[in-house]
């Protein structure tokens, strides 16, 4: 017995296949939900086949960059750097007052 779940709009899911997608888009009077893959693709399916299909809700992910296409080296940030070596904490001044 599948689980029924009622689509939300901004809720992750993942299908059989593995695939995760966010609802982008619900139009009840035709009955259609747009969704959107992890990768950008978007996509439209009606709500009769929504409730035939086993999704799993999922957490949204934590790279935000998938329908971009990015790799780390696009980001323009050296993600390992937590602070730039001039960057100085303007209350050290303070301290150093005293």
């Amino acid at each position: 017995m599948a689980l029924v779940m009622k689509p939300v709009i901004g809720d992750w899911y993942q299908n059989m296949s593995g695939n995760n997608f966010e609802i982008v888009a619900l139009d009840q009077s035709p009955g259609l939900i747009e969704i959107q893959y992890f990768d950008g693709t978007v996509e439209e399916i009606d709500l009769e086949s929504w409730y035939e299909q086993n999704f799993i809700t999922i957490e949204p992910p934590e790279d935000w960059s998938g329908s971009l296409d990015l790799d780390k080296q696009d980001y323009g940030v050296d993600l390992e750097e937590t602070s730039h070596p001039a960057w100085k904490n303007p209350l050290d001044v303070l301290d150093a007052q005293d």
